[in-house]
């Protein structure tokens, strides 16, 4: 009688304790038992929404991709993604195994696309993001008198932020910051969701915010004069008056990269062969070598080549190039995130200019939603938090995993291929690569043939993600002349030639498996 009490204390006490103690047992291998949201993973995994994977890591501290969102809404919602009607988007095909998982959220009206076609579901997802998305999928509700000092109620996203507060799904950072345009890390995502699914998970709310101090200035005077692009991209060319009229949209001021690069034949394409070398985005610096009437020459000073110790020289229009005499070495740095993204006026918030994919400028403030760009001729423009992430400096820069470097080039994919392309209008081979690079503090040499002479050499049995690998002329053993990135299971990412566009293929296939000539590692 005495040992069937005990069994019957030993359940009732087991009912008693709370759920959300965490399992003694790694669920994956970067979420161990001291992980300080284990028992929010635990819980996840017991509802079936995620799997666990002893061996493998979550990924806690990487930034989420929207398809890998939509992966974990499905199963937290238990949707079903049979017989939805199928979505257009010119980034998603039909065969993609992602495409019913995208059907299903766009037909819940949880997520849409872009409003240009496109879905992007390699896009990361902003913490203001992340709101919106929540409140939508799982109908939230509720009103709270606390508020972030970085959310402004004229923001798209307060309504959500101040929904998901009043929830206690979070109580935002310890300096009273809810960072809305902060990339959302993959653990906070399934906390988050751990938290809407149950209450037992949900978060305290802090005390109101003090007021914050005003911003010093970075800017200071400078005893010499640099010099920087001026235009959302400049093509530098070999020689100066040796254009031809089909080029004028990417020769003058501002210029037009989409009509010039849209309104090009492939054979037009395929002239710029050795016309032409390299590009320099918005704010790059540069040094002037030799200075004509219509036309400069300049030297991209991150560009590395060994015959120029100022960098890639070339030529560009005069109008091109600003002179600057301030230094704004002291300021952060906003690295353009987005493709495209545009600059606004200060004063009117309407469109000033677009800029690419792994522009750099300083930044003189922030607020909520805006980087206060310092431009090179035109003042203070504003960029969206959205579109960019900032930094004290680039030594700050957060080093990239291989998961990182792949994913983030993954974004191009179907960009059309442009001979010395550097920004997102348009990437050759080696472009690509050294602007992905550059977006995660990373600088590489600008040429395949250069790139193939710097990092670490790796043989071709131990690639890993990320390497460079390089296709020369003669068998593999003359000049390289092709460059792509290893993405893993024997293929690479790589924008191959004109007539073509950014796309994976086999490593070990055709004239890439006879002319394979070797691979660099750039990645500590």
């Amino acid at each position: 009688m005495k040992r069937k009490l005990l069994v019957v204390l030993i359940a009732f006490f087991m009912l008693l304790t709370p759920f959300h103690v965490a399992l003694a047992a790694p669920v994956f291998k970067d979420v161990p038992d001291p992980y300080k949201f284990k028992a929010e993973f635990d819980y996840l995994v017991k509802q079936g929404i995620l799997t666990a994977d002893p061996a493998v890591e979550f990924g806690v501290d990487q930034e989420i991709t929207r398809i890998e969102a939509v992966s974990i809404l499905i199963q937290a919602l238990k949707l079903d993604t049979n017989n939805r009607p199928a979505p257009v988007f010119t980034d998603v095909k039909a065969a993609d195994p992602n495409f019913p998982l995208i059907a299903t959220i766009v037909d819940e009206k949880i997520m849409v696309g872009n409003g240009k076609g496109q879905f992007n579901p390699y896009e990361k997802l902003t913490r203001a993001q992340m709101a919106t998305v929540l409140v939508k999928a799982f109908k939230l509700s509720g009103k709270t008198t606390t508020v972030f000092k970085d959310v402004s109620p004229s923001s798209a996203a307060y309504g959500a932020i101040q929904i998901l507060m009043a929830n206690k799904i979070t109580a935002g950072y310890n300096d009273y910051t809810f960072k809305p345009y902060t990339y959302l890390t993959k653990s906070h995502f399934a906390v988050f969701i751990a938290r809407i699914l149950n209450p037992a998970f949900r978060a305290d709310p802090k005390p109101p915010a003090p007021a914050p101090a005003p911003p010093a200035s970075c800017e200071k005077p400078s005893k010499t004069a640099s010099y920087k692009v001026n235009v959302a991209v400049t093509n530098m060319w070999k020689n100066p008056n040796k254009t031809r009229a089909v080029d004028k949209p990417s020769l003058s001021k501002p210029v037009d990269m989409k009509k010039w690069i849209n309104g090009m034949t492939l054979n037009e394409k395929k002239w710029l062969v050795e016309k032409t070398d390299t590009q320099a985005v918005f704010g790059e610096d540069v040094s002037l070598l030799t200075t004509g009437s219509n036309w400069v020459e300049i030297a991209a000073n991150d560009q590395y080549v060994p015959y120029q110790k100022e960098g890639y020289p070339g030529w560009v229009p005069k109008s091109h190039i600003a002179k600057v005499t301030k230094d704004y070495s002291d300021c952060a740095i906003a690295i353009v995130t987005a493709k495209l993204a545009p600059l606004y006026n200060t004063s009117d918030q309407k469109q000033f200019m677009e800029i690419s994919y792994s522009t750099i400028l300083p930044v003189i403030k922030s607020d909520s939603k805006w980087y206060h760009v310092q431009t090179p001729a035109n003042g203070i423009k504003l960029l969206r938090k959205a579109d960019a992430k900032s930094y004290k400096n680039d030594k700050a820069v957060p080093k990239p995993s291989q998961a990182n470097i792949v994913n983030e080039a993954k974004r191009f994919l179907d960009l059309p291929y442009l001979w010395a392309g550097t920004s997102a209008y348009g990437f050759d081979c080696s472009g690509i690569i050294y602007a992905v690079y550059k977006n995660f503090g990373i600088t590489i040499p600008r040429d395949s043939f250069y790139q193939a002479t710097k990092g670490t050499a790796v043989a071709k049995k131990d690639l890993q993600p990320g390497d460079l690998v390089f296709f020369a002329y003669n068998g593999g053993r003359g000049k390289v002349y092709h460059v792509g990135l290893y993405i893993g299971s024997g293929k690479m990412l790589h924008a191959p030639n004109a007539s073509s566009k950014v796309r994976i293929e086999a490593l070990n296939s055709g004239v890439y498996l006879k002319n394979y000539s070797g691979a660099r590692r750039y990645l500590k």
